[in-house]
C-alpha cells in the first residue's frame, strides 16, 4: 500500500498543477497549491531518506561520527540533508517529476542524482568553516 501512495500522490499534485490558469478562482487556487505542496514534501522526504543514507555509507562520515554523539550526529545529518533537500526543487523539472511519480525506478534514480549532486556541497558548506 505505501508503494503505491508515494506515486499517487505524486501523480494527482502534477496532474493538479497541470491544470492551472490565470483565471482561477481562489478555492481551486488554495487546492492546487496545497496538492502541489504536498508532491514537493513527497519529494523531499525522499531526498532526505536518500541524503541520510549516502552520508552514512561514506568512509569520511563514519570516521568522523566516530568521534560524535548521537545527538550530534544527528544534528549534522539534519542540517546536511535538509540543505539537500531545499536545493531538490531546483533541480529537477516538472516533467522528470511527473516520470517520478509514474515510474519506480525512475524515482530512485532522480532522487539519487539530485541528492548526488548537491550533497558534497552541502556537506561541505556546513561541516567546514
Amino acid at each position: 500500500m505505501k508503494k503505491l501512495l508515494l506515486p499517487a500522490t505524486m501523480l494527482t499534485a502534477f496532474a493538479l498543477a497541470g491544470c492551472t490558469t490565470t483565471g482561477g478562482t481562489n478555492n481551486s487556487g488554495d487546492a492546487i497549491g496545497a496538492a502541489n505542496e504536498i508532491g514537493m514534501n513527497v519529494f523531499k522526504a525522499a531526498i532526505d531518506n536518500q541524503c541520510r543514507s549516502q552520508i552514512e555509507s561514506q568512509k569520511t562520515w563514519q570516521i568522523a561520527s566516530a568521534a560524535m554523539t548521537e545527538a550530534q550526529e544527528e544534528a549534522v545529518k539534519s542540517r546536511v540533508c535538509g540543505c539537500v533537500s531545499e536545493q531538490a526543487p531546483q533541480q529537477v523539472t516538472i516533467v522528470e517529476l511527473g516520470n517520478a511519480a509514474i515510474d519506480a525506478s525512475y524515482r530512485t534514480q532522480l532522487v539519487a542524482r539530485v541528492v548526488a549532486k548537491s550533497l558534497q556541497s552541502c556537506y561541505g558548506s556546513i561541516v567546514t568553516p
